[in-house]
């Protein structure tokens, strides 16, 4: 009876050091979960704004009025590819990240040698998770250049309305 007691305070021991182990990648996937809420919010807003502007041109009033609304929503179809990428790949990533606890807890009770699968789940998550956030990158640099070129065009059409007002003044 000693032994089995032994063997079982091992067994437990080896459980808590696996537990510790494992919650490496478990805070991982809190991490994950962030920055995926954090995706879903800019596609959500992206969206709601298509959505908006494809119904501001489908109203039968509508009038050409300067904007090229068109072009705006050709820019934000491809910011939504962007996210949309970064959310496949990081729910990827997340992917990965859980089934390397999965194995770390199937090689431990199996005491199958899963060591390369387990580190290729890893090295599979670390490069999807980078690829996300390259993906999310681009569009944060696409919607900054859209609002750069939306600011220099509003200060262009002011320029242009103040040198009419002052052509029709003379």
């Amino acid at each position: 009876m000693n032994g089995v007691l032994g063997t079982y305070s091992v067994q437990t021991a080896e459980i808590a050091h696996l537990i510790q182990v494992a919650l490496t990648p478990i805070f991982m996937i809190s991490a994950i979960g962030v920055t995926l809420n954090v995706l879903t919010s800019r596609l959500a807003r992206i969206v709601d704004r298509a959505r908006s502007m494809e119904d501001h041109l489908r109203r039968p009033d509508y009038q050409f009025d300067g904007r090229d609304l068109h072009s705006t929503l050709g820019i934000l179809a491809r910011r939504a590819r962007y996210i949309n990428a970064a959310v496949t790949l990081i729910t990827l990533s997340a992917l990965f990240i859980s089934l390397v606890v999965v194995m770390l807890f199937v090689n431990a009770f199996l005491r199958w040698d899963l060591a390369v699968l387990i580190a290729s789940l890893f090295i599979l998550s670390m490069l999807t998770l980078c690829g996300a956030l390259l993906s999310f990158l681009i569009e944060v640099r696409i919607a900054t250049a859209t609002l750069r070129i939306g600011i220099e065009a509003a200060s262009h059409d002011k320029k242009a309305i103040a040198h009419a007002k002052k052509n029709q003044g003379e």
